[in-house]
């Protein structure tokens, strides 16, 4: 009855359109009051209790560094360098524009600001060479949910935080995984190419030329090298990395390129204010959420129902992978991580899943849901680049939604790549 009432209240309040953090805090309270044996100063406990952790920190900072970073000239030079190698090629702004995706997920660890970075140059520039604008935008879109596969990645900061697993194994074990997600967008972008006729450049790409774009974009591409370099050479930890990537973004963009300007710097921060606002809200609220399904032991329910239908590890994962991404359509990355990540990750381990594959099992399909309506983030961030419909983009996703799912399931049985690079850690 308990379990009814928490998911009933949730669903009401989605239904009624309040935003999702307001929607799960309104909906423990109602339980609370209805238990009755709890007193309510639980929710205000949880909200104060589950962000006060050190790892957390490392979220803020990733969101400020990406606000900087978008705005100080560092996307544009990026596609620059993917453009000089691949562009005068068959589809090739579209494979220099999910290379750039690629490149500034290194940065953010967001999918929407990757979307927003990138989208607001790429789209228009893509249009103009004459490619579809429906293509384009959903090519971004689709491309954008990279920024959270590819380390450093705050859905990554908050799985680690919720499953007790080291954050560092995480950004090393999405590597894999982030670049054959981008490969497979990659195929899918020139296949498409090659039968619309999207044809590359006229400029020739030389050595030189190659050369002259990685030195204009050198600060740029040093960025992913000292985060990650950094973090998985034990310099500093993920949390401390994030602080580093934002003084290096200022940096970079007032000094370096000279492409940042200080009177920008107040609607900067106030950008990743209410951004992280937003998430600190959801991570306090969905913490509460979980933690009430703990104490009436709803996750041991459903475990025990889930391992009933089936002793085979491969119909359980699948199970789990089909309400992942049911789950993705309708609820934020962030407290999909934090509700399910107790639930899911012990039903994991129980079928011989390693903690950290099956973390990027999970954020590869909340991933997808970034494209997917009703909720699809990045679809209405590349809506309101583009002037589209979510309508019109939600089909034009769907083969970069199809070529995701493969790559899903590849890594899903070939877990090898996802802790290839784990064995070389030092």
């Amino acid at each position: 009855m308990i379990s009814l009432i928490l998911f009933g209240l949730f669903a009401l309040f989605l239904f009624l359109s309040v935003p999702i953090g307001i929607s799960l805090g309104l909906a423990t309270l109602g339980t609370l009051l209805y238990m009755g044996n709890l007193p309510i100063e639980f929710l205000t406990k949880e909200l104060v209790t589950s962000i006060d952790s050190f790892p957390l920190m490392a979220v803020p900072f990733f969101i400020l560094a990406g606000e900087i970073m978008g705005k100080g000239g560092i996307s544009d030079r990026l596609f620059r360098v993917a453009n000089s190698i691949v562009g005068n090629k068959t589809g090739g702004f579209a494979i220099a524009t999910i290379i750039t995706c690629m490149f500034f997920a290194a940065i953010s660890g967001s999918g929407p600001a990757t979307v927003a970075a990138i989208g607001g140059i790429m789209i228009p520039a893509m249009a103009r060479q004459g490619y579809d604008k429906r293509f384009a935008t959903a090519l971004v879109c689709a491309a954008g949910s990279l920024g959270v596969i590819i380390p450093p990645s705050i859905p990554m900061v908050i799985y680690g935080v919720a499953g007790s697993v080291s954050i560092g194994d995480m950004f090393i074990a999405g590597i894999i995984p982030g670049l054959l997600v981008g490969f497979a967008l990659m195929v899918y972008a020139y296949f498409h190419s090659r039968k619309m006729g999207y044809t590359g450049t006229a400029e020739r790409t030389s050595f030189m030329f190659i050369l002259k774009s990685i030195w204009e974009a050198k600060w740029a591409l040093i960025i992913p090298i000292i985060i990650l370099g950094g973090i998985y050479g034990g310099v500093f930890t993920p949390t401390e990395a994030a602080v580093i990537a934002v003084v290096y973004g200022l940096l970079a963009g007032l000094v370096f390129y000279r492409e940042l300007k200080l009177k920008e710097l107040p609607k900067i921060l106030a950008d990743a204010s209410l951004t992280t606002a937003t998430i600190l809200i959801i991570v306090g609220t969905a913490t509460a959420f979980g933690r009430l399904l703990t104490i009436e032991q709803i996750p041991n329910q459903i475990a025990e129902m889930m391992l009933s239908i089936s002793e085979s590890p491969i119909v359980i994962i699948l199970l789990i992978t089909i309400l992942l991404l049911i789950v993705g359509c309708f609820m934020d990355t962030l407290a999909a991580i934090i509700i399910l990540t107790p639930i899911l990750l012990p039903i994991a381990i129980n079928i011989g899943y390693d903690p950290i594959h099956f973390g990027i099992i999970m954020i590869v399909n909340l991933a997808i849901g970034f494209i997917t309506p009703p909720l699809g983030v990045n679809l209405f961030v590349g809506s309101g680049i583009s002037g589209l419909s979510i309508e019109v983009l939600s089909k034009a996703i769907i083969p970069f939604f199809i070529a995701m799912v493969i790559t899903l399931f590849i890594i899903i049985f070939l877990p090898q790549l996802t802790l290839y690079l784990l064995q070389f850690k030092g």
